[in-house]
């Protein structure tokens, strides 16, 4: 039987996860924090920041910061690189998570909304993992996960700006994970089907138990950082078991 490799040892590591106040960004920096790293988390607003750092240090284990980022601006994000660096001194672990969703009709859609989608969700993505590369090449690799969704497979009307989102997202991606890979840097993107969390102005709910809870996604992605070094599970599609059946 052949040995099974190391795989990512996280204690004393640095990840950052954009969106990482609330849902699906703050059960995975949990998950990182329990291991022994430690996390820079963003959000808009410096309220949420402050709450969710506080909780997270209550953990004890690895320590957590946050800083105030709107990811759609360049600038905002070569900031926050340049706050982490000084902060941790390196970027092991990239976790592009935040993302909004507004949702109607093409026609009803304004402008305004159909950009802020694109921004936040693709182009978001983009000015991280262009400020996070080459800190991660310095540090001799790194992994960066994208939070798609099953909406990057699955058009449906009425969904068309975060449709195109993350259809871009997914290949944005697959291009990503082909141009790092002899780096040392691994890149999988996430599509989770419907999760429990208030995005897009839903609530959290027990009367929606059927659903994905935030904590499964992070789940994923702990268990992809624990595959051997040799094995990149690039995609990974994720849905809850018994949704509601269609009449």
């Amino acid at each position: 039987m052949s040995e099974i490799l190391v795989d990512m040892e996280l204690n004393g590591k640095t990840a950052l996860v954009t969106g990482g106040t609330k849902g699906i960004g703050r059960a995975i920096a949990e998950s990182l924090i329990r291991e022994g790293a430690n996390v820079v988390i963003t959000a808009r607003h410096s309220a949420d920041l402050e709450n969710a750092v506080a909780e997270l240090n209550a953990i004890d284990r690895g320590r957590a910061v946050g800083f105030s980022c709107d990811v759609r601006v360049h600038s905002q994000v070569r900031s926050l690189f340049e706050n982490a660096i000084k902060t941790f001194q390196r970027i092991d672990v990239l976790v592009n998570n935040a993302g909004i969703g507004i949702f109607g009709s093409v026609e009803e859609t304004s402008p305004e909304d159909f950009r802020a989608v694109l921004e936040t969700n693709l182009f978001g993505v983009y000015y991280c993992c262009h400020e996070a590369i080459p800190l991660m090449k310095q540090g001799g690799g790194g992994y960066i996960f994208n939070i798609s969704s099953l909406a990057g497979v699955n058009a449906h009307a009425g969904m068309a700006a975060y449709n195109a989102s993350k259809f871009g997202l997914n290949g944005f991606s697959e291009a990503l994970m082909q141009e790092v890979r002899h780096d040392g840097i691994k890149v999988s993107y996430i599509m989770p089907g419907s999760v429990n969390t208030e995005f897009g102005g839903d609530s959290v709910s027990d009367e929606k138990s059927w659903q994905l809870q935030p904590e499964d996604i992070a789940q994923v992605l702990m268990d992809l950082m624990a595959y051997p070094e040799r094995s990149l599970p690039s995609r990974v599609e994720i849905r809850p078991t018994r949704p509601p059946k269609k009449s």
